[in-house]
């Protein structure tokens, strides 16, 4: 039986950042085994696949044809892929305004200003 070095366990999100963070590094698409050597060879090929191919359901990062692999580009930072998890918790709960409501009355006043600011700017949607 082959014995697996046990390291410290790390979360999903922040794997899915580390491997943004190496994609975001190189100087073009790159393949998973290039990620994989960039983040120190600590993951395992396969965990370095199924992170990108997860990446690439939530929008976060693209690939292309490379051979017999594929390359893969990030196409989102991780203030993108936070929020892609905060909208899936939205999405999540059948009471979006009690969510909405609770999770803005918890804010710091740094942050409600900057939401307040935010809100204010005019939307990408058809606006008269």
């Amino acid at each position: 039986m082959t014995e697996r070095r046990q390291g410290p366990r790390r979360g999903q999100g922040e794997l899915e950042a580390l491997v943004l963070s190496a994609l975001r590094e190189a100087d073009g698409p790159a393949t998973a085994g290039w990620v994989q050597e960039r983040l120190g060879g600590g993951l395992a090929y396969t965990t370095v696949i199924t992170i990108l191919t997860r990446l690439l359901a939530k929008g976060a990062v693209t690939r292309e044809r490379a051979g017999r692999s594929f390359a893969w580009t990030s196409a989102s930072d991780q203030a993108g892929l936070a929020a892609h998890r905060m909208r899936k918790v939205l999405d999540s709960e059948s009471d979006r305004e009690a969510v909405l409501a609770s999770f803005v009355t918890g804010l710091g006043p740094d942050d409600e200003r900057l939401l307040r600011e935010l809100l204010g700017r005019p939307g990408d949607e058809g606006e008269d």
